[in-house]
C-alpha cells in the first residue's frame, strides 16, 4: 500500500485520491476515470413553465447543471453572479426582449464571453439577423425543434467556445 501511494504521487491529486478511494471501496467512478469532471452549467432564461421543465429535463439528463430564472432581469443577475458556461435565452419575456439582454450580456465584461443561444416562437428575418449580430451563437425556432437537438447545438457551442 505504501509502495502505491509513494508511486502514486507523481500523478496529479486525483488520480491519488482515485486510487486511495478506489482500494479502500469508498467511491466508484461510473468509468473508472481518475478525471474529475464538473458540470457544465446552463442558464435558461425563459417564462414559459412548461417548456422550463423540459429543458431542464433533458439537460439534467444530459449531464448539465441548469439555472432557470423567468425574466430578463434575473436572468442578467444570475449570468454576472453565476458565469454560466452557456445562456439559452428566449426571445419573448415579461420585461425585456432576449435582443435586448443578449446585446447587454455582449457589453458586460463578466459576461460578454458566454455563448448565448436565443429560443423563440419568432421566425422573422430582422429579429435572427439582430440577434446574430449581436453575438448570439445560434437561433433556434422552439415550434421547429426538439430538446436533443437543442442540446446538440449546446454542444456544439460549448466546443466552439473551446477551440
Amino acid at each position: 500500500m505504501n509502495e502505491l501511494i509513494i508511486k502514486s504521487f507523481k500523478y496529479s491529486f486525483a488520480y491519488l485520491a482515485f486510487a486511495y478511494l478506489s482500494l479502500s471501496g469508498g467511491l466508484h467512478f461510473q468509468k473508472r476515470t481518475a478525471t474529475l469532471v464538473l458540470a457544465m452549467k446552463i442558464l435558461l432564461i425563459d417564462d414559459d413553465e412548461a417548456l422550463t421543465t423540459i429543458f431542464t429535463a433533458a439537460l439534467t439528463k444530459e449531464g448539465f447543471q441548469v439555472m432557470a430564472e423567468n425574466t430578463g432581469q434575473e436572468g442578467m443577475d444570475k449570468a454576472k453572479t453565476e458565469a454560466p458556461d452557456l445562456i439559452l435565452l428566449d426571445q419573448v419575456l415579461p420585461d425585456y426582449s432576449g435582443n435586448d439582454i443578449l446585446k447587454q450580456l455582449k457589453t458586460d465584461d463578466k459576461t460578454k464571453n458566454i455563448p448565448v443561444i436565443i429560443l423563440s416562437n419568432f421566425s422573422q428575418d430582422e429579429l435572427v439577423k439582430e440577434a446574430i449580430n449581436a453575438g448570439a451563437a445560434d437561433y433556434v425556432f422552439k415550434y421547429q425543434v426538439e430538446p436533443k437537438d437543442v442540446i446538440e447545438k449546446i454542444k456544439n457551442a460549448l466546443s466552439k467556445g473551446q477551440n
